[in-house]
């Protein structure tokens, strides 16, 4: 059915959510004096990095079955339109997330976060959701060693979102388009192989197994729970630890 939603994918989303919940709370945490806790390396850096890995992968991956869907009943502009607003209203997201810690934290301010480039990327998409799961391989390689070759050179703020920036740029997220996107690729190709023409592939069991079913819910309300996490993770700072968050007072 057009609508139907597979529930692997909505698992593997909202374990992703909660990775994502546990890390940004360690963050907060070290970030407020609560906890010394590193988290700029080892264990809680590899999660972050991690999170970050499996929502961009899954961007891709469903990108391919919606597009798929889509074009059973949507053709030309009608198609492209329905990318460009959903890429563009995502990227409006982060622009209010850009908008809040430019007024909270101006030194580090969320410029090109991952709503930023989940955005961009479901612009760009529709460029390369034709290629066959090889070619979208050899593109996703093509753009880790872009990713890598742009960590050599400095450039102006324009560029930033390439992955190109000045030395002494800083900020809470930042996830340029090289070398990123090649996940997004990664997941598109993974897309065409296990659900072809948007539909999956194998067998597998539905519905999911009830122990699931948390995790489906939190990966069918991710960009709610996106924008909500983080002002309720500082609350629950704030009651435990009073006058940790008077920075925001």
């Amino acid at each position: 059915m057009p609508g139907t939603r597979y529930w692997e994918i909505d698992l593997a989303r909202g374990v992703a959510v909660v990775t994502m919940i546990i890390f940004h709370s360690a963050f907060d945490l070290n970030f407020f004096g609560v906890l010394p806790l590193e988290v700029s390396g080892g264990f809680l850096w590899l999660l972050a990095r991690l999170t970050a890995s499996t929502f961009i992968f899954l961007v891709g991956l469903s990108f391919t079955i919606s597009y798929a869907r889509a074009r059973r009943h949507l053709a030309g502009r009608d198609l492209a339109l329905k990318y460009i607003r959903r890429g563009l209203l995502i990227f409006g997201c982060g622009l209010v997330i850009t908008g809040v810690t430019w007024l909270l934290l101006p030194s580090v301010c969320i410029v090109f976060g991952i709503l930023h480039f989940i955005g961009v990327s479901i612009l760009l998409a529709p460029l390369f959701v034709r290629m066959d799961a090889r070619r979208l391989v050899v593109a996703s390689v093509a753009c880790f060693i872009a990713g890598y070759a742009v960590t050599l050179v400095n450039g102006p703020w324009p560029l930033l979102w390439l992955g190109i920036h000045p030395a002494s740029f800083a900020s809470l997220d930042y996830v340029p388009l090289f070398p990123w996107f090649g996940i997004v690729l990664a997941g598109m190709a993974c897309g065409h192989t296990f659900y072809t023409d948007g539909r999956r592939g194998f067998r597998v069991n539905d519905p999911g197994p009830a122990v699931s079913r948390p995790f489906e819910f939190l990966g069918r309300h991710s960009l709610l729970i996106y924008f909500l996490h983080q002002p309720l993770i500082l609350v629950l700072i704030a009651v435990l630890a009073p006058g940790a968050v008077e920075f925001f007072g």
